[in-house]
């Protein structure tokens, strides 16, 4: 039974049916593989190891070369020893144009021998850190660099090197770090290791129960349960977590797995992302009952597979202060998945940027149902034109994030959520339906009546009971269009008053509200909420009341 993953099969596919003889792994490069030799049990290695090993097991001679330790013979040292090149100066080169030069002549050396009708080794190149040796500069009098672009293409356009036993093999953590020479050819396979599946995960754990006894004793007999709750980390961040904790002699038990996913994927993706599994649901978001109707039609649709009834994001948008960062991870919560957010994934080196975008696209691929919220999503999805200060790095990151969010493979397992307070500054093309397609508008309180209700709820959570009756006491204070932000603004301060002096609970409340400014300016406020109004898919979801407000 064939027990490669699917992008292992993929390559040794291409190579057999004579399509493709160069790859380029990109993603999951830096993670430890599972390996299983004939005859031997499974092993953890590195990526490497597995080329070697699964890949390239008839091949008598594999030469490696990255920055630090140049070339490399990992295997066929005796043949290569023998080519007249190297008797005659067994030295070998170590800067990046040198060393593909050399590989390039050896490489036609055995092509000779083929030729010729005599004995040649099969041979394959390995290219580590390829973003590194022949990285994406954009700089057209850097004749070193182009040669050496120019040289790897020509691995990669060359058709017959499956004919004369030859592979070569490029390792980058991105695409978008790789000299654009390179990745613009035709016959290059771009090969993707994504993020562990469940399977290698159970199948990791299994063999470390031999390996960590002491740390897997609680879950040795619940591999498959583990693995289901890790889905997302990386196999290397597993293995030494369990190595420190037998290290420790403590055991893994729930309290620690609780927390594990989250600590072991935000350290994987360099803190480029937040992850949060949510622990509040729709009915802890207070008021917006048609908005909690809607999304819990859907949600509904979504655990009974209805993918196809289902939006491929949702637009939060309404002034500063309403609530759509909470509403979204109620909104997760009440679909029981995980919430990524989009951290500082911007980067000011060439290529950075969008190789960091990519590690994220591989982490959701890899998480099965999730929600992506990105916050300010008027500042963080890029524009269609760069300004000219930014190298058009803003326009490469609109142009990935588009492509991502109308991926429809992506429709039921990852749900974008954008929140934005001026969602008329989101390009139209990325608030098109089959990206987003439902936009939900959030308002003020529309009377002092809804406010009330929102600041007694919130003082409540604090343990300050405000009197249902103290209403029509404090009504002529309610400020007008009340956010949940500045209602919960109040309720802290009226606690911390309560607290500080003698007054009771409707005391330190009127206290408050006695001294109470606006947060944000009322014509500023009425602005954002017709921009909200503006945005809505469907007007049910805007109130008679705000509709009179906003058009005054």
């Amino acid at each position: 039974m064939n027990s490669l993953a699917d992008w292992a099969n993929e390559v040794i596919a291409s190579y057999e049916s004579g399509a493709n003889g160069c790859f380029l792994l990109h993603g999951n490069v830096g993670d430890r593989m599972l390996i299983s030799p004939e005859g031997q049990s499974a092993k953890l290695g590195n990526l490497t190891d597995f080329i070697l090993d699964a890949l390239l097991p008839r091949f008598e001679v594999v030469i490696t070369y990255d920055l630090g330790f140049g070339l490399r013979v990992e295997r066929g040292s005796e043949i290569f020893s023998k080519w007249p090149t190297y008797v005659e100066k067994p030295i070998l080169p170590s800067k990046p144009i040198d060393a593909t030069r050399f590989l390039t002549h050896y490489m036609q050396y055995c092509r000779n021998l083929r030729i010729m009708g005599r004995p040649a080794p099969k041979v394959a190149v390995i290219i580590k850190q390829a973003h590194l040796t022949c990285p994406a500069i954009p700089n057209l009098h850097n004749y070193e660099l182009s040669s050496l672009a120019a040289l790897m293409r020509s691995w990669a356009a060359d058709d017959r090197l499956q004919e004369f036993g030859q592979a070569a093999f490029l390792i980058s953590e991105n695409l978008n770090g790789v000299h654009p020479l390179v990745t613009d050819c035709a016959r290059l396979s771009q090969v993707e290791i994504p993020l562990p599946e469940k399977e290698d995960i159970a199948r990791t754990l299994e063999m470390m129960v031999r390996t960590c006894p002491t740390a897997m004793n609680a879950y040795k007999d619940k591999t498959p349960v583990i693995a289901r709750r890790l889905i997302g980390a990386t196999l290397s961040s597993i293995e030494s977590l369990l190595q420190r904790l037998e290290h420790d002699s403590q055991t893994l038990n729930d309290k620690l797995l609780a927390g594990l996913k989250k600590k072991l994927v935000e350290r994987d993706c360099d803190g480029l992302i937040g992850f949060v599994e949510p622990d509040r649901n729709l009915g802890d978001c207070i008021g917006l009952e048609g908005v909690k109707k809607w999304l819990r039609q859907d949600i509904k649709l979504w655990r009974k597979n209805e993918l196809e009834a289902l939006p491929m994001g949702y637009l939060f948008c309404g002034p500063v202060g309403t609530g759509k960062t909470y509403l979204a991870e109620c909104l997760a919560g009440e679909a029981g998945v995980p919430v990524v957010t989009m951290k500082n994934f911007r980067d000011k080196w060439v290529g950075s940027t969008e190789a960091n975008l990519e590690k994220i696209f591989s982490l959701l691929h890899a998480l099965g149902r999730c929600i992506v919220f990105i916050d300010e999503a008027d500042q963080a999805l890029g524009k269609r034109e760069s300004g000219s200060g930014d190298s058009g790095v803003s326009s490469r990151v609109y142009s990935m994030m588009a492509k991502e969010m109308s991926n429809t493979r992506n429709r039921g397992k990852i749900m974008w959520v954008l929140a934005s307070s001026r969602p008329d500054l989101i390009e139209v093309d990325l608030k098109r339906p089959g990206r987003i397609d439902v936009k939900v508008p959030l308002f003020p309180s529309i009377d002092p009546e809804e406010g009330f209700s929102l600041i007694r709820a919130l003082c409540k959570r604090r343990k300050l009971d405000i009197p249902k009756e103290s209403f029509e006491q404090l009504k002529d204070l309610i400020p007008e269009l009340l956010t949940p932000g500045a209602a919960e603004a109040i309720a802290v301060k009226s606690y911390r008053i309560h607290k500080t002096t003698k007054l009771d609970a409707q005391e330190s409340l009127q206290a408050c509200l006695s001294d109470y400014r606006a947060p944000v300016p009322l014509d500023i406020l009425k602005f954002q909420m017709r921009i909200a109004a503006e945005e809505a898919t469907d007007t049910s979801l805007i109130p008679d009341k705000i509709q009179e407000i906003i058009n005054q």
